[in-house]
């Protein structure tokens, strides 16, 4: 009897629990509205938004996360169109304009107004690429570019980091993003020019290898002739479209070598290779030779391809939303610097949701308008469709 009385216990007891699981009532999610899954978001984990790129996350190898389902027969879509964009807006003598609000802009996409779905003011920490040209035609303005990138790092705030990549022929990494200045300083130094000028190499290296990958908000200081020798794998047309489609600024530093290697009049030192350096031995066989000695004459560039250059760093900044300028002395480079510094830690960032999404490749025109009396607006003009504005399509 205490068998069957234990027995019918448990039958009681099963039987109780399985009625209250069969009639429990289970909650279904209600689809609401997610906020993007951003590349590469510096506030992943802090709840806050943050811009994503304007290119699809494939192109920096990132693997999106599944979303689970809301219920058993509805999903959750996550929207991954949002395009975005840094702005900086100055007045008349080139001072940051501060205190702006939301209301106070408007996009405009292909000519047609858009909503702004996206406002962001606060100063935040940054990362750039010092990416110095080692090549034969900086060779007399090497110490100049150091000690100009030098006095640009100085000018930075502790949070903010730097990494700085050379190239002549090839592409040198000379340090990793970081804010340790003393590193800093010592790779700067270690910037040696060799033979050759792979420019498009280097910013294709740049965008694809490292600015994909970096965190937050970044960009470039690019310091060049803007005079390329001996790229193979990309040219001037590819690397302008890839600085249109990434979300990093380039701000270009062209360097007037043409005076210093002769505007390519021939006539070089005996032995020298074309682009080569000029060494010691090259100088002593012209004297003892019975010519002048002509420092960087020789071997340089046409004057058509000193203007390719200046119209590649002029491109290439207005494609990304940055800006160009021209250093014939250490003291522009140093009024350079500090303009962007000072730009880049006081942008405003905007975004928002195309009404149409468009198709891979398509590029869209924009235009930002603040609604102030006598400002300058620096942003992006244009955007290429990546992968992931297109997947978003018809969703």
């Amino acid at each position: 009897m205490k068998k069957l009385a234990a027995m019918a216990m448990i039958v009681g007891t099963l039987g109780f629990t399985a009625f209250g699981q069969s009639t429990a009532t289970r909650p279904r999610v209600a689809p609401t509205a997610t906020p993007p899954k951003i590349e590469n978001d510096p506030y992943e984990n802090t709840g806050s938004g943050a811009p994503p790129v304007l290119v699809g996350a494939e192109r920096s190898g990132a693997k999106p996360k599944p979303t689970p389902p809301a219920g058993d027969d509805e999903i959750i879509k996550i929207e991954t169109n949002l395009v975005t964009m840094p702005v900086a807006v100055l007045d008349r003598d080139g001072r940051f304009i501060s205190g702006l609000q939301k209301n106070d802009f408007k996009i405009f996409e292909d000519g047609i107004e858009q909503k702004v779905d996206y406002f962001q003011s606060v100063e935040q920490p940054f990362t750039v690429v010092l990416l110095i040209d080692v090549s034969p035609s900086t060779q007399f303005k090497i110490e100049e570019i150091q000690k100009a990138a030098i006095t640009f790092v100085d000018q930075l705030r502790p949070a903010d980091r730097v990494m700085v990549v050379s190239f002549d022929e090839h592409v040198h990494v000379l340090a990793q993003p970081t804010n340790d200045r003393y590193r800093l300083k010592s790779a700067i130094r270690e910037a040696q020019f060799g033979d050759g000028t792979s420019l498009y190499e280097a910013v294709d290296y740049v965008i694809n290898n490292q600015l994909r990958q970096i965190q937050g908000r970044k960009a470039v200081v690019l310091f060049t002739d803007g005079v390329d020798t001996t790229s193979r794998r990309a040219n001037y047309q590819s690397t302008v479209r890839e600085a249109e489609e990434v979300d990093g600024l380039f701000y270009t530093i062209r360097y007037d070598t043409s005076r210093d290697m002769n505007g390519g009049g021939g006539g070089g030192y005996p032995g020298r290779r074309q682009g080569g350096r000029v060494t010691m031995a090259d100088i002593l066989a012209q004297i003892m030779m019975g010519g002048n000695v002509n420092v960087g004459g020789g071997g340089g560039a046409s004057s058509a391809e000193y203007e390719k250059g200046r119209q590649y760093l002029e491109a290439l900044a207005q494609a990304s939303g940055g800006r160009k300028f021209e250093a014939q002395s250490i003291y522009n480079v140093d009024s350079a610097f500090s303009g962007i510094a000072e730009e880049l830690r006081r942008q405003y960032s905007l975004g928002y949701y195309p009404e149409k999404v468009g198709n891979l490749g398509d590029r869209k025109q924009i235009k930002i308008r603040v609604m102030r009396p006598e400002v300058v607006v620096r942003a992006k003009n244009s955007y290429i469709v990546g992968q992931t504005n297109r997947n978003t399509a018809g969703k």
